[in-house]
């Protein structure tokens, strides 16, 4: 007998409960091939000495400019966390529209280029409670980028804030290191705070990441306690790139995470 039958055949509750196992099961296969994929930092930092930085958009993305009203919610003046930010240029795109952007970045060429290629003077600054960091601020915008190891960063040194976008972080970072992630972008939430997630999903049988694929059952695991979330977005993605790594289909898929009321 199938799976399916079996559980057609049970009672109410009993389907309730085979079926979140069978959910369990299969997010569980899914996960198991990058379970143990570690990036150490001075791997990305080579990547971006050497160019190897596939991950950049040159254009802001998408998903951010189809959602960013849902983000803003009716507010101005809103404080952006961006969690390894490289050099995007939403942050730019986010400041010319008046708000200010925090982000943190393991590579200070990463950084400089972001301020070189937007044109954009800045000063550098040590941090005096992150020992080895730098932080890099803009002249002309509201834009602070702290070069150091995300998890040395915390709330004591920028407060919260009212948005974070995370188009390349969760799935970056090495899967083992979810939950303290997730404690960590918990954290960083002010009570108002809207967290614009993007995950992907593609066959982890055939790439070992990064970016790592985080199902929407973990997006759950890891912050449904302390966030209500709503999937926004679900679109096919699969490029000549994610081609040439073997993958026949590339999903990304977009959450918008708001802190619940106690």
């Amino acid at each position: 007998m199938t799976k399916v039958n079996l559980l057609l055949n049970l009672p109410l509750l009993d389907l309730y409960q085979a079926a979140a196992g069978l959910g369990r099961a299969n997010m569980s296969s899914m996960l198991a091939p990058q379970a143990d994929r570690v990036m150490a930092l001075s791997e990305w930092e080579d990547r971006w000495q050497e160019g190897r930085i596939g991950f950049h958009r040159p254009q802001v993305n998408k998903m951010l400019e189809k959602n960013i009203d849902k983000v803003l919610n009716g507010r101005t003046g809103v404080r952006f966390f961006f969690p390894l930010c490289g050099k995007a240029v939403d942050m730019k795109w986010l400041a010319d529209l008046g708000h200010s952007v925090v982000g943190v970045e393991i590579s200070e060429k990463g950084i400089r280029d972001f301020f070189e290629e937007n044109n954009m003077t800045y000063s550098v600054e040590t941090v005096a409670s992150l020992p080895g960091a730098k932080v890099f601020k803009s002249s002309e915008k509201n834009i602070s980028l702290y070069q150091c190891d995300l998890f040395n960063f915390s709330s004591s040194i920028e407060g919260q804030f009212g948005a974070i976008w995370d188009r390349g972080s969760l799935v970056a970072i090495n899967p083992r290191d979810r939950e303290k992630y997730a404690a960590l972008i918990i954290s960083l939430m002010a009570t108002d705070c809207r967290y614009l997630l993007n995950t992907v999903l593609y066959n982890t049988e055939l790439h070992k990441g990064p970016p790592f694929v985080v199902p929407d059952e973990q997006v759950h695991t890891l912050f449904g306690s302390h966030c209500s979330i709503e999937l926004l977005n679900s679109v096919e993605a699969l490029t000549d790139r994610y081609r040439s790594w073997g993958l026949d289909y590339f999903t990304e898929i977009v959450h918008l995470l708001i802190p619940k009321t106690s």
